[in-house]
């Protein structure tokens, strides 16, 4: 099915969350009760990272970062396998069919939805962290659960199935391979919430949001040293979503949802 009839195609919302608003109770709460509002089909996508990080702490896990992404070693991978795909993952779950949502929380292993590569070792080694080509993503079986009722709830794991091993990763890339994939079969509204309105021309001052962003400024902002390191593996995997097919991209706080949803003005969107 080509893009020529997009506008048959059911709308599917893809929502990545990052690990600072699962940090904050109040403000996840009014998240979940948005997202659960949706009517439409959708997709939630989270991340963990402090509760990882907290968590490893405790058991005397070091954590490392390299390039704004954690270096994932054999301690860290049954780490996050643990916190991404157990604890964060299923108490969203919880708190989402308390919402009347029906959601059901995986990982890219289950069901083989989201196989991946261990990230070849070049200028930076990243251990157990898993690359991600859409293409190979079984985006059938994960149209299947949709079409039956259910919510996917996906922790930032994938698997290598050669290996048959656990990879750790990227959350935003987890969210726009699968925006990628299941444009096949909708249109797919990918939306990054994070802990700023939107990309910021100057890191230090929140009211400098760039509400419109194509790929030639985003180079330039990145060549200037002007985007920090954190918002550049999300600015990637957006870039890589809206010229695959995927029909808007979207970047803000939660608490801007709401109005974005509406087609009100905030956040920042993605252009070719």
């Amino acid at each position: 099915m080509g893009k020529a009839i997009l506008f048959d195609m059911e709308n599917l919302f893809i929502i990545k969350i990052g690990g600072n608003l699962l940090d904050e109770p109040d403000g996840l709460s009014l998240f979940l009760e948005r997202f659960s509002a949706i009517r439409e089909k959708k997709i939630l996508v989270h991340g963990g990272g402090k509760i990882a990080t907290r968590i490893g702490q405790r058991m005397g896990i070091a954590e490392k970062y390299q390039a704004g992404r954690r270096v994932t070693d054999e301690p860290t991978l049954e780490l996050v396998t643990m916190v991404y795909g157990g604890l964060v993952n299923k108490k969203l779950v919880a708190r989402l069919q308390s919402l009347g949502c029906n959601a059901l929380g995986l990982t890219g292993a289950d069901g083989g939805l989201i196989p991946a590569r261990k990230r070849p070792v070049r200028d930076q080694d990243f251990g157990f962290a898993g690359d991600v080509d859409y293409s190979a993503l079984r985006a059938d079986a994960c149209q299947s659960l949709i079409r039956i009722g259910l919510v996917p709830v996906f922790a930032p794991l994938t698997f290598d199935p050669d290996a048959g091993g656990m990879l750790n990763t990227n959350g935003d890339t987890i969210a726009s391979a699968l925006a990628m994939a299941l444009s096949a079969f909708y249109s797919v509204r990918l939306i990054f919430c994070f802990d700023r309105p939107g990309v910021l021309e100057r890191m230090e001052d929140s009211a400098s949001v760039i509400h419109d962003l194509d790929r030639a400024r985003f180079e330039e902002l990145k060549s200037g040293g002007a985007l920090h390191s954190g918002i550049l593996p999300k600015l990637t995997a957006a870039f890589e979503a809206i010229g695959h097919g995927v029909s808007q991209v979207w970047m803000g706080e939660p608490d801007q949802l709401e109005d974005h949803l509406n087609s009100g003005p905030g956040g920042t969107l993605i252009h070719p």
